[in-house]
């Protein structure tokens, strides 16, 4: 009985990808802002003027990153991370200096440089290193993984912007540190995998300090938060400071790419589609983990490791696994607990796969069938966020959405006895005591993606956002109904806006009641 409920809930999940897949080729590839109405790479280039570069040859050796030669399995000739073309990351570089042009269209005949700096290595404690993750912005718009780095886009003296020369300062080749650290892709290498137009090693910067001083350069650079502090102070810092007295001061470049990150191409969002599927397999298979008392730590690490088994490179952030009254903490990452029979967990969690990443929540009971009290408590945020799942369309904002979502939690309340049906009294305060959150966030890169970018936004076609609305009763609340009391739910989905009807890019991880007993109730016989 197993293996049948299996295949049948396996059948109606592909049968769904199908569709959506469909879909999503039908949705994107028209109508929004930056992106969806370019269609082919031939007609992004013409759009912009952006042609490709000569390709360089690729070094035979290993290099700092995957590359088609050493990795063919994962990355195709011409792309520099899995699914992302130097085409696409040219696209982006081209963009941004577009929105420079408009910014400095009052700001006279300057040159202009924008400057991004790479992560740095962190550590956990003396050498030993943490896994090394890029920052984002840098990683957007040049796709290297490498620390200790710096991207710089300079205005070509004699040329209008967008026109501009893309430069890579990396680390040198050092045989002694690759020994240790692994393979760098040093010069040669950053050019033949990225595509930018030159590269140098990362102490060479040094020479273009001076000019960078020269009032006659605008620098745009994010100095109120440099993500590489040692990068910082050798070489930013003094051009920040002598700016600083100038009239021609420092400039912020964050916001403008946070712009262009909003909206997210038909590739992106192949890549966040399935990010979004291996989470949502994870989790089916989390769920069949459902032998109590069974401990926190122990589902973490199924998560991960069914992540990780369908291709994830890494878990997008610390999970939580909150069993029983604990899921009415909201960052709960202790996930140190055991969970008892008749408790539900509830597992927040996401992959991320090149580069892109997914944010999905469920609740279900760890021994397979809800009570009365958790299928109510259930199903009223469901239904909320099925409400709040239709209007993810184009127009709306996430603003408007939160508003719809405390209006009907606030219904539901009452529905349940939670509030008194003629609650008289600040209801929106009484609201937010159960559901202490947003409705949801921008989705892509990172998981609270783009956080400078405003919930009011109205939204369009290409955006990701979430749609998580929560209900959650401490066991010591006693204004609640005890039979509630002790229950949290949250229900998370990432969502698309396409032109049509919303695109949920986690479908296949189940929700509904019926499928969750259904994946959880047959192995209490095997």
């Amino acid at each position: 009985s197993l293996f049948l409920c299996f295949s049948f809930l396996f059948s109606r999940v592909a049968m769904r990808r199908w569709r959506r897949t469909g879909k999503l080729l039908l949705a994107v590839g028209k109508g929004s802002m930056c992106w969806a109405d370019f269609g082919c790479t031939s007609c992004l280039q013409r759009r912009f003027s952006v042609q490709p570069t000569q390709p360089r040859k690729m070094p035979s050796r290993y290099l700092g990153q995957p590359s088609p030669v050493t990795h063919p399995h994962l990355l195709k000739p011409g792309e520099v991370t899995p699914g992302l073309t130097q085409t696409e990351y040219a696209m982006r570089r081209h963009q941004l200096m577009s929105l420079i042009q408009k910014e400095a269209q009052c700001q006279g005949e300057t040159e202009h440089t924008v400057i991004l700096l790479s992560n740095p290595t962190f550590y956990m404690s003396n050498d030993i290193p943490y896994p090394f993750h890029q920052n984002t912005n840098f990683l957007y718009l040049c796709g290297f993984h490498e620390p200790d780095s710096i991207l710089v886009l300079q205005s070509i003296p004699g040329k209008s912007l967008p026109s501009h020369k893309s430069i890579l300062f990396v680390p040198k080749r050092d045989q002694a540190r690759e020994l240790w650290d692994g393979p760098r892709s040093g010069i040669d290498g950053a050019v033949a995998l990225t595509g930018v137009d030159e590269a140098y090693t990362t102490e060479e910067f040094r020479q273009l300090v001076p000019k960078l001083r020269d009032e006659a350069v605008t620098v745009w650079y994010d100095s109120a938060k440099p993500s590489h502090l040692q990068l910082h102070t050798d070489f930013l810092a003094p051009i920040v400071e002598v700016k600083s007295m100038s009239t021609n001061k420092v400039r912020a470049a964050r916001h403008l790419i946070q712009q262009l990150r909003l909206i997210k191409s038909p590739t992106e969002l192949e890549l966040m589609l399935t990010a979004g599927r291996i989470s949502s397999q994870a989790f089916i298979e989390t769920m069949f983990a459902r032998k109590a008392p069974i401990s926190e730590a122990f589902l973490y690490a199924k998560f991960d490791f069914e992540c990780r088994a369908r291709g994830a490179d890494i878990l997008a952030y610390p999970p939580v696994v909150a069993g029983g009254n604990r899921s009415n903490t909201l960052h709960y990452v202790k996930n140190n607990q055991l969970i008892k029979d008749g408790e539900m967990v509830l597992l927040d969690g996401g992959c991320e796969f090149s580069c892109y990443v997914s944010d999905i929540t469920r609740t279900w009971p760890i021994g397979g069938r809800f009570t009365k009290p958790q299928a109510e408590l259930y199903q009223a945020v469901l239904d909320v966020q099925k409400a709040c799942l239709r209007q993810c369309t184009v127009g709306m904002s996430l603003e408007n959405i939160y508003s719809l979502m405390l209006s009907l939690i606030g219904q539901k309340l009452k529905e349940l006895g939670i509030l008194p049906k003629y609650y008289i009294g600040q209801q929106l305060k009484a609201v937010r005591k159960y559901c202490p959150h947003h409705v949801g966030h921008y989705l892509g890169m990172d998981v609270h993606d783009t956080p400078d970018m405003s919930r009011f936004l109205p939204l369009q076609q290409g955006m990701v956002i979430t749609i998580e609305p929560g209900i959650y009763i401490p066991e010591d609340d006693d204004s609640a109904p005890e039979w509630f009391r002790g229950i949290g739910v949250r229900i998370e989905d990432d969502v698309a806006i396409t032109q049509e009807a919303p695109l949920i890019l986690s479908a296949d991880c189940p929700k509904e009641i019926y499928d969750i007993e259904q994946i959880c109730v047959p192995c209490q016989h095997t």
